[in-house]
């Protein structure tokens, strides 16, 4: 069956809403927010899968979430902005100091370290 573009008196149909997409984000903004004070203070070198990864997974997921919801990453990225604003500095510099930990042992300063050649005073050791 085609589905009309058009309703009964010609009026285009409205766009269709995403409700799950837009309920499950906002599940992961509050679940996010509420993770990232217990994360403080938690070893991610000895325990894979603790509460400091779990925050960070569900910060990706919440950063898809409405990325995918809105049309666009910087979507996803205002939306983990805003999770972080919910914490204390101590539970963000946590999580960000995780987030650099991972970014360097997978590789990212050699990936990059080409748009930085030349800058005498950025070298890496």
């Amino acid at each position: 069956m085609k589905i009309p573009k058009r309703v009964p008196g010609g009026e285009p149909r409205d766009a269709p809403d995403n409700v799950v997409a837009a309920e499950i984000s906002d599940h992961l903004a509050i679940e996010a927010a509420a993770m990232l004070e217990g994360a403080q203070g938690v070893d991610w070198y000895r325990d894979s899968g603790s509460s400091v990864d779990r925050v960070a997974f569900t910060l990706c997921r919440l950063r898809r979430a409405q990325a995918g919801l809105h049309g666009g990453p910087r979507h996803g990225d205002e939306a983990v902005r805003a999770a972080l604003a919910q914490a204390s500095p101590q539970a963000v510099a946590w999580i960000a100091s995780r987030a650099i930990s991972y970014m360097d042992e997978t590789g990212f300063p050699e990936a990059v370290e080409l748009w930085f050649r030349g800058d005498d005073d950025q070298a890496t050791p």
